[in-house]
């Protein structure tokens, strides 16, 4: 009998109840429910940070353009114009990239950024811009669009 008690004692502490499961997995659902929203928050501000770097960046690289070429690459040409040299008219002669080490990054949501030249909205210049996460203009929070006007 010593030998039967010892197992089933040992085999009730390995285990986990029921109870103890469902107390579990609602302290879990409770943490996820207020931890959430503020992680999902978190990755929309960054991802629209990233926007803003990367525009940055390619702004940096359209400059250098300029000062080599003499004008912003036109809409056809876009921003492939900074790592390979145009063979779209009119062709750069004093191109001197690559003006980006890689191709041109996709916005966070993995769609390619928009390239106007001339801009719409900088008519002496260009328009770069991205939709945001639902691809189409206008729009809010992380639908938003954003660009070098912003």
């Amino acid at each position: 009998m010593g030998k039967k008690f010892l197992k089933r004692v040992v085999a009730d502490t390995l285990g986990f109840t029921l109870l103890e499961i469902l107390v579990v997995v609602a302290i879990i659902g409770v943490l996820a429910a207020f931890v959430g929203p503020s992680v999902f928050q978190n990755i929309s501000r960054s991802r629209q940070t990233a926007v803003v770097n990367q525009i940055a960046m390619f702004a940096s690289a359209l400059e250098n353009y300029r000062l080599d070429v003499g004008r912003y690459p036109t809409t056809e040409q876009g921003l492939q114009a900074l790592t390979n040299k145009p063979t779209l008219p009119p062709i750069p002669q004093n191109w001197n990239g690559p003006y980006l080490l890689s191709e041109p990054p996709l916005d966070p949501w993995g769609q390619p950024y928009n390239y106007r030249y001339p801009g719409e909205r900088n008519p002496g210049s260009y328009d770069l811009f991205t939709l945001g996460a639902d691809g189409q203009i206008g729009g809010e929070g992380e639908n938003r669009d954003i660009g070098n006007w912003n």
